[in-house]
């Protein structure tokens, strides 16, 4: 492994750019666009240092730094990261160079402030990731609001204000909850070490108690039901850059935060409240679903379709316990747990593309409403064929990586238990029943109006970001094996934990001596 403080790098060089890009719009500097993409491709490809240099063999945290923070709160600047981590990270700075592509000619008021708010936003992005303190961790995830509050507030459409202040609201409450955890397991443990926190023995009610206030603050982030509420909002009023990040980055970190803190921590009260999260994940995925169908305006449809989707990844990371109780191994548990994660990476690239695709539509006819359209296949051929592309991986279709963890969702689900299977399924109909609608009726049929008549195709720079996008989306879909195996030794290592009680005074496995 290189000797290299690379993920410090790779928060401070993007945040560090950030600034730059401002103190050169300061100075007065006319031409900012190239020096925000020459540090956002310098990040992505320093990232994939974290894919090489990976070792897959080994569920300890990797590329770990850890000095002294706050020695009076004993909170250390620790970060390292494993094989759930390493791939959203990769996804973040992946997604970051094409968002700064994609505002190139779009944004032409406050480009360096934009373009900045995405670089910094990149960069505590990543350090949420790779963050192993719990002071440390909370730092970026609530400074990584701001960024976004901006972006929204300055570059989004009529209703912008009102976007910003109810997202903004929503997710500053779940954030006081689980900083209250936070501050109540530093006073047991007298560290704010996250892996310190892992083990650190808790009872049945401290287990609950914590567990709703992590379930108060990561629910809002994905968003499940019913607390979504603010996110079709946020999408419809923020620009197409911020739709890309919000819905490719954002909505994982919730569920990341799943992983991370919900079930290592509190393994005995996930176990015990694992019905509330599937059920309100099968109601997000059937309910949510028939509420796609019925939108107008093209960044809902997909907005639903991302609390739809990320339905599917807070059901396949619950659906543990009763796999371990039913099929009696590790491996059997794991399968909707991976399934999850793969399910997250995937629509981190499929949601992104769905979301520019909208995006290059409304750059020429100002327009989001479905009606507006019609016929577009006629005048931007390449582009309704990337179009349909990404709608059909949105549906799962084999191929895709769309499909595989869908698939590995649905078919943990049936060893689980047959209703969730069933009910999960059926956002294998809702999200073909939805795509394929908007599909027909944005893309196909005959020419609606003049509007449509006089479009242009996708230029070369929307090509590239467009190409970049489908070519990921088919590469896991037909070889997802380089994402599957860096993730399997930190599943199987999460999974000992989680079904270890850790109930004072118990020895033994969770699942054994307690019941469903």
């Amino acid at each position: 492994m290189i000797d290299f403080p690379l993920l410090s790098v790779l928060i401070w060089l993007p945040v560090a750019g950030g600034i730059l890009l401002l103190v050169m719009d300061g100075l007065g500097f006319p031409n900012i666009r190239p020096v925000a993409l020459l540090v956002a491709i310098a990040t992505f490809l320093l990232s994939l240092g974290l894919y090489t240099e990976f070792d897959v063999g080994t569920a300890a945290m990797q590329f770990q730094e850890k000095v002294p923070w706050i020695a009076a709160l004993n909170a250390n600047y620790h970060l390292g990261i494993d094989g759930i981590s390493m791939p959203l990270i990769i996804l973040t700075t992946f997604t970051t160079v094409l968002v700064v592509l994609a505002g190139w000619e779009v944004i032409r008021t406050k480009v360096s402030q934009y373009l900045a708010a995405f670089l910094i936003m990149e960069g505590l992005m990543n350090g949420v990731f790779a963050a192993l303190d719990g002071v440390l961790f909370y730092v970026f995830w609530e400074t990584m609001l701001v960024p976004m509050f901006l972006i929204i507030g300055v570059w989004g459409g009529p209703r912008r204000v009102y976007a910003t202040i109810k997202f903004f609201l929503y997710t500053f409450f779940g954030s006081v909850f689980m900083l209250v955890a936070l501050i109540y397991m530093y006073l047991q443990s007298g560290s704010f070490s996250i892996l310190g926190f892992h083990a650190l023995p808790l009872g049945m009610t401290e287990q609950v108690l914590i567990f709703i206030a992590f379930l108060l603050a990561f629910a809002v982030k994905v968003p499940m039901w019913p607390v979504h509420t603010w996110l079709p909002d946020a999408h419809v009023e923020a620009p197409t850059g911020g739709s890309m990040i919000l819905a490719a980055i954002m909505l994982k970190i919730g569920a990341y935060g799943f992983l991370r803190f919900s079930l290592p921590i509190t393994p005995d009260a996930s176990m015990a409240l694992d019905w509330v999260i599937i059920l309100l994940s099968l109601v997000a995925i059937v309910y949510i679903g028939f509420v796609a169908l019925v939108q107008e305006d093209m960044k809902k449809l997909i907005a639903y379709s991302s609390i739809a989707h990320m339905g599917f990844v807070t059901l396949g990371i619950f659906l543990v316990f009763t796999l371990m109780e039913n099929t009696g191994s590790m491996q059997g548990a794991g399968l909707g747990m991976e399934g999850g994660i793969v399910q997250m990476i995937s629509h981190g690239f499929i949601s992104g593309a769905m979301f520019l695709c909208v995006g290059i539509m409304y750059d020429r006819m100002h327009s989001r409403q479905i009606s507006d359209y019609g016929g577009v296949a006629n005048t931007m051929p390449v582009f309704a064929g990337f179009m349909v592309l990404f709608a059909m991986a949105n549906a799962g279709l084999p191929g895709t990586s769309g499909f595989v963890g869908e698939f590995m969702v649905v078919l943990a689900s049936f060893k689980a238990n047959i209703w969730f299977a069933i009910l999960a399924a059926t956002t294998l109909i809702l999200g073909a029943a939805y795509s394929l609608w908007l599909v027909k009726r944005v893309l196909f049929g005959d020419i609606a109006n003049d509007k449509v008549r006089q479009l242009e195709d996708i230029n070369r720079r929307e090509f590239v970001i467009l190409a970049s996008f489908a070519a990921v989306v088919l590469l896991f879909g037909l070889w997802p094996a380089p994402l599957v195996e860096v993730m399997h030794a930190s599943v199987d290592n999460l999974l000992s934990h989680v079904i270890v009680s850790k109930l004072p005074g118990e020895t033994g496995v969770a699942l054994l001596g307690a019941g469903q």
